[in-house]
Protein backbone atom coordinates (compact mmCIF):
# COMPACT_ATOMS: atom_id res chain seq x y z
CA UNK A 1 0.00 0.00 0.00
CA UNK A 2 1.50 3.40 -1.27
CA UNK A 3 2.40 5.59 1.93
CA UNK A 4 0.38 8.50 0.87
CA UNK A 5 -2.71 7.41 1.81
CA UNK A 6 -5.24 9.56 4.15
CA UNK A 7 -8.83 10.24 5.31
CA UNK A 8 -9.34 13.88 5.92
CA UNK A 9 -12.47 14.40 8.10
CA UNK A 10 -13.85 18.00 8.05
CA UNK A 11 -17.24 19.38 10.85
CA UNK A 12 -19.29 22.74 10.54
CA UNK A 13 -20.94 22.47 13.93
CA UNK A 14 -22.97 24.90 16.13
CA UNK A 15 -23.13 24.74 19.68
CA UNK A 16 -25.12 26.99 21.82
CA UNK A 17 -24.20 28.82 24.77
CA UNK A 18 -21.62 26.58 26.69
CA UNK A 19 -18.19 26.30 28.10
CA UNK A 20 -16.53 22.84 26.65
CA UNK A 21 -13.40 23.44 27.41
CA UNK A 22 -12.12 26.05 29.59
CA UNK A 23 -8.52 27.36 30.96
CA UNK A 24 -7.48 27.28 34.24
CA UNK A 25 -9.06 30.29 35.34
CA UNK A 26 -12.46 28.37 33.81
CA UNK A 27 -13.10 30.77 30.98
CA UNK A 28 -13.79 29.22 27.71
CA UNK A 29 -10.78 28.71 25.56
CA UNK A 30 -10.05 31.07 23.12
CA UNK A 31 -7.77 31.89 19.67
CA UNK A 32 -6.57 34.95 18.02
CA UNK A 33 -6.66 33.62 14.30
CA UNK A 34 -7.36 35.79 11.78
CA UNK A 35 -6.41 38.89 14.02
CA UNK A 36 -9.69 38.12 15.66
CA UNK A 37 -10.86 36.37 18.78
CA UNK A 38 -11.91 33.00 18.33
CA UNK A 39 -13.59 29.87 20.67
CA UNK A 40 -11.16 27.26 20.91
CA UNK A 41 -12.05 23.87 21.99
CA UNK A 42 -8.74 21.93 22.18
CA UNK A 43 -7.00 18.63 20.44
CA UNK A 44 -7.10 16.64 23.41
CA UNK A 45 -10.48 17.48 24.94
CA UNK A 46 -12.24 16.12 21.39
CA UNK A 47 -9.95 13.51 21.28
CA UNK A 48 -10.67 12.55 24.92
CA UNK A 49 -14.34 12.56 24.09
CA UNK A 50 -13.83 10.86 21.06
CA UNK A 51 -12.23 7.73 22.59
CA UNK A 52 -14.70 7.95 26.02
CA UNK A 53 -17.34 7.36 23.02
CA UNK A 54 -15.51 4.05 21.63
CA UNK A 55 -16.55 2.83 24.90
CA UNK A 56 -20.23 2.67 23.30
CA UNK A 57 -19.47 0.91 20.32
CA UNK A 58 -16.29 -1.41 21.33
CA UNK A 59 -15.91 -3.61 24.85
CA UNK A 60 -14.22 -1.64 27.22
CA UNK A 61 -12.48 -4.88 27.53
CA UNK A 62 -11.05 -4.47 24.39
CA UNK A 63 -9.87 -1.19 24.54
CA UNK A 64 -7.22 0.93 25.75
CA UNK A 65 -6.89 3.00 29.33
CA UNK A 66 -4.23 6.09 30.51
CA UNK A 67 -3.42 5.35 33.87
CA UNK A 68 -0.56 5.27 36.50
CA UNK A 69 -1.99 2.30 38.16
CA UNK A 70 -0.58 -0.47 35.13
CA UNK A 71 0.69 -2.32 38.26
CA UNK A 72 -2.38 -2.75 40.31
CA UNK A 73 -4.22 -3.32 37.52
CA UNK A 74 -2.11 -6.04 36.90
CA UNK A 75 -1.84 -7.39 40.09
CA UNK A 76 -5.46 -7.99 40.40
CA UNK A 77 -5.28 -10.17 36.95
CA UNK A 78 -2.65 -11.99 38.07
CA UNK A 79 -4.57 -12.28 42.14
CA UNK A 80 -7.18 -13.97 40.38
CA UNK A 81 -5.34 -16.75 39.19
CA UNK A 82 -5.62 -20.36 41.44
CA UNK A 83 -3.24 -20.18 44.56
CA UNK A 84 -2.08 -16.30 44.11
CA UNK A 85 -2.38 -13.96 47.11
CA UNK A 86 -2.72 -10.17 46.79
CA UNK A 87 0.41 -10.09 48.09
CA UNK A 88 2.14 -12.71 45.75
CA UNK A 89 0.26 -10.77 43.08
CA UNK A 90 1.72 -7.83 43.36
CA UNK A 91 5.19 -8.54 43.76
CA UNK A 92 5.04 -10.41 40.66
CA UNK A 93 3.42 -7.66 39.14
CA UNK A 94 5.92 -5.47 40.33
CA UNK A 95 8.87 -7.94 39.24
CA UNK A 96 7.28 -7.98 35.56
CA UNK A 97 7.38 -4.80 35.36
CA UNK A 98 10.36 -3.00 36.80
CA UNK A 99 12.41 -4.50 33.03
CA UNK A 100 10.13 -1.61 31.65
CA UNK A 101 12.22 0.77 33.56
CA UNK A 102 8.59 2.42 34.36
CA UNK A 103 9.78 4.73 37.71
CA UNK A 104 7.16 5.08 40.69
CA UNK A 105 5.67 8.04 41.29
CA UNK A 106 7.47 10.31 44.22
CA UNK A 107 3.91 10.40 46.04
CA UNK A 108 2.85 7.19 45.47
CA UNK A 109 5.06 4.03 45.37
CA UNK A 110 2.13 2.15 44.05
CA UNK A 111 1.39 4.19 40.88
CA UNK A 112 3.97 5.37 37.92
CA UNK A 113 5.20 8.37 37.61
CA UNK A 114 3.45 9.28 34.59
CA UNK A 115 0.07 8.57 32.86
CA UNK A 116 0.82 5.36 30.76
CA UNK A 117 -1.54 4.00 27.84
CA UNK A 118 -2.08 0.65 27.60
CA UNK A 119 -4.49 -1.68 26.22
CA UNK A 120 -6.65 -3.77 28.34
CA UNK A 121 -5.80 -7.25 26.51
CA UNK A 122 -2.15 -6.49 26.60
CA UNK A 123 -2.42 -7.20 30.64
CA UNK A 124 -4.80 -10.69 29.83
CA UNK A 125 -1.62 -11.30 27.40
CA UNK A 126 1.10 -10.86 30.32
CA UNK A 127 -1.28 -12.85 32.76
CA UNK A 128 -1.46 -15.76 30.23
CA UNK A 129 2.13 -15.44 29.43
CA UNK A 130 3.16 -16.67 33.31
CA UNK A 131 -0.44 -18.47 34.55
CA UNK A 132 1.15 -21.94 34.54
CA UNK A 133 4.07 -20.22 36.69
CA UNK A 134 2.69 -18.16 38.54
CA UNK A 135 3.06 -20.76 41.67
CA UNK A 136 6.48 -20.77 41.15
CA UNK A 137 7.35 -17.50 40.76
CA UNK A 138 4.93 -16.83 44.06
CA UNK A 139 7.80 -19.00 46.14
CA UNK A 140 10.93 -17.46 44.51
CA UNK A 141 13.19 -14.69 46.94
CA UNK A 142 13.31 -11.14 45.46
CA UNK A 143 16.30 -11.49 43.98
CA UNK A 144 15.41 -14.78 42.36
CA UNK A 145 11.21 -13.03 41.10
CA UNK A 146 13.20 -10.14 39.48
CA UNK A 147 15.48 -12.89 37.34
CA UNK A 148 12.77 -14.99 36.21
CA UNK A 149 10.38 -12.19 35.59
CA UNK A 150 13.50 -10.69 33.36
CA UNK A 151 12.51 -13.40 30.93
CA UNK A 152 9.29 -12.45 30.15
CA UNK A 153 9.16 -10.11 27.26
CA UNK A 154 6.65 -7.67 29.04
CA UNK A 155 7.99 -4.56 26.17
CA UNK A 156 7.15 -6.53 23.74
CA UNK A 157 3.75 -6.89 24.98
CA UNK A 158 3.18 -3.93 25.27
CA UNK A 159 4.85 -2.89 22.15
CA UNK A 160 2.24 -5.39 19.59
CA UNK A 161 -1.51 -5.81 19.34
CA UNK A 162 -2.45 -2.91 20.15
CA UNK A 163 -6.37 -1.96 20.73
CA UNK A 164 -7.67 0.65 17.80
CA UNK A 165 -7.91 3.70 20.39
CA UNK A 166 -3.76 2.92 20.93
CA UNK A 167 -3.62 2.42 17.48
CA UNK A 168 -5.37 6.07 16.77
CA UNK A 169 -4.06 8.16 19.06
CA UNK A 170 -0.16 6.89 19.75
CA UNK A 171 1.89 6.50 22.79
CA UNK A 172 4.95 8.39 23.96
CA UNK A 173 6.62 7.39 26.84
CA UNK A 174 9.55 9.91 27.17
CA UNK A 175 11.47 6.65 28.98
CA UNK A 176 11.06 4.13 27.24
CA UNK A 177 11.39 5.16 23.66
CA UNK A 178 11.01 1.64 22.51
CA UNK A 179 7.17 1.46 23.65
CA UNK A 180 6.66 4.37 21.66
CA UNK A 181 3.56 4.56 18.95
CA UNK A 182 3.93 6.88 16.77
CA UNK A 183 -0.28 8.27 16.34
CA UNK A 184 -2.44 7.38 13.29
CA UNK A 185 -4.56 10.00 13.80
CA UNK A 186 -4.63 13.64 14.11
CA UNK A 187 -6.44 16.36 15.32
CA UNK A 188 -6.90 20.17 14.96
CA UNK A 189 -7.95 22.72 17.47
CA UNK A 190 -11.41 23.46 16.71
CA UNK A 191 -12.22 27.17 16.33
CA UNK A 192 -15.06 29.06 15.41
CA UNK A 193 -15.00 30.44 12.12
CA UNK A 194 -16.38 33.53 13.23
CA UNK A 195 -15.59 36.32 15.97
CA UNK A 196 -16.50 35.54 19.68
CA UNK A 197 -17.34 37.08 23.22
CA UNK A 198 -17.03 35.46 26.55
CA UNK A 199 -20.18 36.31 28.10
CA UNK A 200 -21.24 35.57 32.13
CA UNK A 201 -23.92 33.76 33.20
CA UNK A 202 -24.83 35.02 36.98
CA UNK A 203 -26.46 32.23 39.40
CA UNK A 204 -28.37 31.97 42.74
CA UNK A 205 -28.92 28.74 43.99
CA UNK A 206 -32.39 28.76 46.58
CA UNK A 207 -31.56 27.11 49.71
CA UNK A 208 -35.32 25.06 49.82
CA UNK A 209 -34.88 24.93 53.80
CA UNK A 210 -35.00 28.68 53.76
CA UNK A 211 -37.91 30.32 55.94
CA UNK A 212 -39.39 33.50 54.88
CA UNK A 213 -37.68 35.41 57.72
CA UNK A 214 -34.31 34.00 56.34
CA UNK A 215 -34.78 35.44 52.82
CA UNK A 216 -31.84 35.22 50.32
CA UNK A 217 -29.92 32.66 48.30
CA UNK A 218 -27.67 29.60 49.27
CA UNK A 219 -24.94 30.34 47.07
CA UNK A 220 -24.22 32.61 44.39
CA UNK A 221 -21.58 32.32 41.07
CA UNK A 222 -20.81 33.12 37.66
CA UNK A 223 -20.13 31.01 34.55
CA UNK A 224 -18.36 31.91 31.49
CA UNK A 225 -19.54 30.88 28.43
CA UNK A 226 -19.49 31.60 24.79
CA UNK A 227 -21.80 30.58 21.68
CA UNK A 228 -19.88 29.20 18.01
CA UNK A 229 -19.78 27.48 14.90
CA UNK A 230 -17.10 25.35 15.03
CA UNK A 231 -14.28 24.18 12.64
CA UNK A 232 -13.37 20.81 13.28
CA UNK A 233 -10.80 19.03 11.51
CA UNK A 234 -8.62 15.57 11.71
CA UNK A 235 -6.60 13.49 9.88
CA UNK A 236 -6.04 9.45 9.56
CA UNK A 237 -2.60 8.38 7.74
CA UNK A 238 -3.93 4.66 7.36
CA UNK A 239 -0.22 3.22 6.46
CA UNK A 240 0.71 3.94 9.89
CA UNK A 241 -2.61 2.60 10.64
CA UNK A 242 -2.32 -0.46 9.37
CA UNK A 243 1.24 -0.60 11.10
CA UNK A 244 0.01 0.04 14.28
CA UNK A 245 -3.32 -2.81 14.02
CA UNK A 246 -0.29 -5.30 12.80
CA UNK A 247 -2.90 -5.92 9.64
CA UNK A 248 -5.20 -4.05 7.09
CA UNK A 249 -8.09 -6.41 7.78
CA UNK A 250 -8.79 -4.14 11.03
CA UNK A 251 -8.44 -0.83 9.59
CA UNK A 252 -11.74 -0.72 7.90
CA UNK A 253 -13.32 -1.26 11.08
CA UNK A 254 -11.14 0.94 12.71
CA UNK A 255 -11.87 4.23 10.42
CA UNK A 256 -15.68 3.56 10.89
CA UNK A 257 -15.29 3.89 14.48
CA UNK A 258 -12.88 6.75 14.64
CA UNK A 259 -15.44 8.67 12.07
CA UNK A 260 -18.11 7.73 14.00
CA UNK A 261 -16.94 8.08 17.10
CA UNK A 262 -15.04 11.89 16.27
CA UNK A 263 -18.19 13.49 14.63
CA UNK A 264 -20.60 12.14 17.07
CA UNK A 265 -18.66 13.33 20.62
CA UNK A 266 -19.40 16.26 22.45
CA UNK A 267 -16.62 17.29 25.43
CA UNK A 268 -18.49 17.39 28.18
CA UNK A 269 -17.68 20.63 30.30
CA UNK A 270 -20.23 22.28 31.74
CA UNK A 271 -22.65 20.11 30.30
CA UNK A 272 -24.99 20.10 33.21
CA UNK A 273 -25.51 23.44 33.11
CA UNK A 274 -25.80 24.12 29.63
CA UNK A 275 -27.05 20.89 28.08
CA UNK A 276 -25.02 21.77 24.73
CA UNK A 277 -24.77 18.28 23.18
CA UNK A 278 -25.28 19.12 19.54
CA UNK A 279 -24.96 17.28 15.65
CA UNK A 280 -22.95 18.67 13.10
CA UNK A 281 -24.42 21.01 9.74
CA UNK A 282 -21.77 19.23 7.98
CA UNK A 283 -19.31 16.43 7.62
CA UNK A 284 -17.04 15.93 4.82
CA UNK A 285 -14.66 12.87 4.91
CA UNK A 286 -12.02 12.88 1.73
CA UNK A 287 -9.36 10.43 0.88
CA UNK A 288 -6.22 11.56 -0.68
CA UNK A 289 -3.59 10.28 -1.73
CA UNK A 290 -0.64 12.97 -1.94
CA UNK A 291 -1.39 15.03 1.71
CA UNK A 292 -3.76 15.91 4.39
CA UNK A 293 -5.01 19.36 3.86
CA UNK A 294 -6.44 21.55 6.63
CA UNK A 295 -9.02 23.73 5.46
CA UNK A 296 -8.81 26.32 8.06
CA UNK A 297 -7.88 28.92 6.04
CA UNK A 298 -11.26 29.12 5.19
CA UNK A 299 -12.13 31.09 7.87
CA UNK A 300 -8.80 33.50 8.12
CA UNK A 301 -11.03 36.55 7.85
CA UNK A 302 -13.74 36.07 10.26
CA UNK A 303 -17.36 35.48 8.82
CA UNK A 304 -19.21 37.80 9.84
CA UNK A 305 -23.42 37.97 9.64
CA UNK A 306 -26.41 39.09 11.80
CA UNK A 307 -28.97 36.49 10.18
CA UNK A 308 -26.39 33.59 10.89
CA UNK A 309 -23.13 31.98 10.21
CA UNK A 310 -23.23 28.77 9.32
CA UNK A 311 -24.56 28.90 5.04
CA UNK A 312 -21.67 31.12 4.51
CA UNK A 313 -18.77 29.23 6.41
CA UNK A 314 -20.22 26.14 4.36
CA UNK A 315 -19.53 28.41 1.72
CA UNK A 316 -16.66 29.21 2.42
CA UNK A 317 -15.26 25.70 3.35
CA UNK A 318 -16.37 24.34 -0.14
CA UNK A 319 -14.68 27.15 -1.96
CA UNK A 320 -11.49 26.16 0.22
CA UNK A 321 -11.66 22.89 -1.03
CA UNK A 322 -11.84 23.98 -4.63
CA UNK A 323 -9.30 26.54 -4.23
CA UNK A 324 -7.06 23.13 -3.15
CA UNK A 325 -8.06 21.11 -6.15
CA UNK A 326 -7.15 23.80 -8.67
CA UNK A 327 -5.03 25.96 -7.39
CA UNK A 328 -2.61 23.11 -5.75
CA UNK A 329 -3.39 19.99 -7.58
CA UNK A 330 -4.21 18.87 -4.54
CA UNK A 331 -7.31 16.59 -6.00
CA UNK A 332 -9.30 14.07 -3.92
CA UNK A 333 -9.43 10.45 -4.60
CA UNK A 334 -12.62 10.49 -3.56
CA UNK A 335 -15.37 12.79 -1.42
CA UNK A 336 -18.08 11.59 0.94
CA UNK A 337 -20.36 14.70 2.27
CA UNK A 338 -23.55 14.42 4.82
CA UNK A 339 -25.34 18.32 5.31
CA UNK A 340 -28.45 20.15 5.43
CA UNK A 341 -27.39 23.31 3.81
CA UNK A 342 -29.10 24.66 0.71
CA UNK A 343 -26.53 26.89 -0.72
CA UNK A 344 -26.06 26.59 -3.91
CA UNK A 345 -23.00 24.71 -5.46
CA UNK A 346 -21.88 22.49 -2.83
CA UNK A 347 -22.67 19.07 -5.15
CA UNK A 348 -20.08 20.36 -7.39
CA UNK A 349 -17.29 20.86 -4.19
CA UNK A 350 -18.29 18.32 -2.01
CA UNK A 351 -20.12 15.82 -3.58
CA UNK A 352 -23.98 15.05 -3.30
CA UNK A 353 -25.24 14.65 0.97
CA UNK A 354 -26.33 11.43 1.95
CA UNK A 355 -27.61 10.33 5.54
CA UNK A 356 -24.39 9.94 8.06
CA UNK A 357 -24.99 6.24 8.30
CA UNK A 358 -25.00 5.88 4.50
CA UNK A 359 -21.49 7.63 4.48
CA UNK A 360 -20.21 5.37 7.10
CA UNK A 361 -21.54 2.63 5.21
CA UNK A 362 -19.57 3.63 1.85
CA UNK A 363 -16.53 4.99 3.66
CA UNK A 364 -16.25 1.82 5.05
CA UNK A 365 -16.48 -0.34 1.63
CA UNK A 366 -14.27 2.58 0.63
CA UNK A 367 -11.52 1.99 2.61
CA UNK A 368 -11.38 -1.77 2.21
CA UNK A 369 -11.29 -1.58 -1.58
CA UNK A 370 -8.88 1.42 -1.27
CA UNK A 371 -6.50 -0.86 0.67
CA UNK A 372 -7.05 -3.85 -1.71
CA UNK A 373 -5.71 -1.32 -4.60
CA UNK A 374 -8.94 -1.24 -6.18
CA UNK A 375 -9.57 2.56 -5.80
CA UNK A 376 -7.44 4.99 -7.88
CA UNK A 377 -7.89 8.38 -9.13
Amino acid sequence: MPDNRYLDVHVLQTVPPSNLNRDDAGSPKQAIYGGARRSRVSSQAWKRATRTAFADRVPKADLATRTKQISGLLSTRLAALPGVTVEDATRISNALLKPLGIKPSKKNAEQTSYLLFFGRPQLDDITRTVQDRIGELAGLDDEALDKAAAEVDVKAILGTGHPVDVALFGRMVADIPNLNVDAACQVAHAISTHPVEIEFDYYTAVDDENTRENTGAGMIGTIEFNSATLYRYATLGLTQLETNLGGTDAVPDAVELFVDSFVRSMPSGHGNSFAHRTLPSLVLVVAREDQPVNLVSAFEEPVNSRTGVLDKSVSRLAAELTSATQNWGLRPVRTLACYNSTTDGLDSAFGASQPFPDLLADLKRFTADWLAGEQTR
